[in-house]
C-alpha cells in the first residue's frame, strides 16, 4: 500500500472531547472546550490541558491555578461544541447551554459541570509555553462521579455514559467493546 507524506501535523486522534470549567472571583464561571487533554502520570495523579493564550479561559486558569475537566457524553455534545466556538467574553456559557455550575469539593473558583458524569478537579503545578498552545500540567485533587452510573456492586460503569471522542474535526460516541487490557496474552 502506497503512503503519502504530509507536512508535520497533529494527527493523533481520537482524543477525549472535554469541557474545562474555570472561574475567578467577581466573574461568571466559564467553559472552554479542549481537545488537547490527557493523562500524564498515575502517582501522583496528573493531567494536562493545552489552551491558546488568547482564549478567555486562559487567564482565569493561569491566575487561579485551578480548573475542572468535565467528561462529555452524547447528551452534552451540542453544548461541548457550542462552548468551543463561542467566547465567554461575550456570553454566559452555563446559562446559554442550560448547564449547572456546581461548587467543586477541593477548589475555590472553578466549578464542576453537574451534568457531566465525571469531573476531575485540578490544581496547576506548571505551565509550559509551547507555541500556539500553553500546557497546564496539573494534579488531580478530587474526582466526582454521577451516582446514576454505579452498578449493583458499587462499581462505576464509565462505559455506559455514552462518552464522546473528537477525531479530525468530528465527534463520535464510543462504541463496540473489542477487548480489554491484557486480553491478547490471557490464557484461555
Amino acid at each position: 500500500m502506497e503512503k503519502q507524506e504530509w507536512k508535520p501535523g497533529n494527527m493523533l486522534y481520537p482524543v477525549p472531547a472535554v469541557m474545562v470549567s474555570c472561574g475567578r472571583e467577581g466573574e461568571k464561571p466559564n467553559i472552554v472546550t479542549v481537545a488537547w487533554a490527557g493523562t500524564i502520570c498515575s502517582d501522583p495523579v496528573m493531567v494536562s490541558i493545552s489552551v491558546r493564550p488568547e482564549r478567555y479561559s486562559y487567564d482565569m486558569i493561569k491566575e487561579t491555578g485551578e480548573f475542572v475537566i468535565n467528561l462529555t457524553t452524547r447528551e452534552l455534545t451540542r453544548a461541548t461544541d457550542w462552548c468551543g466556538v463561542k467566547s465567554g467574553r461575550d456570553v454566559d456559557k452555563f446559562k446559554e447551554m442550560n448547564l449547572t455550575a456546581q461548587k467543586a469539593s477541593h477548589l475555590t473558583y472553578a466549578p464542576i459541570i453537574a451534568e457531566s458524569p465525571v469531573n476531575l478537579e485540578c490544581r496547576v503545578k506548571e505551565i509550559k509555553e509551547l507555541g500556539s498552545h500553553h500546557m497546564f500540567v496539573a494534579e488531580v485533587v478530587g474526582v466526582q462521579v454521577s451516582g446514576e452510573y454505579m452498578d449493583e456492586n458499587g462499581k462505576f460503569d464509565l462505559n455506559s455514559t455514552d462518552l464522546v471522542a473528537y477525531s479530525h474535526g468530528e465527534y463520535f460516541v464510543l462504541g463496540e467493546k473489542i477487548g480489554k487490557f491484557g486480553y491478547s496474552v490471557k490464557k484461555s
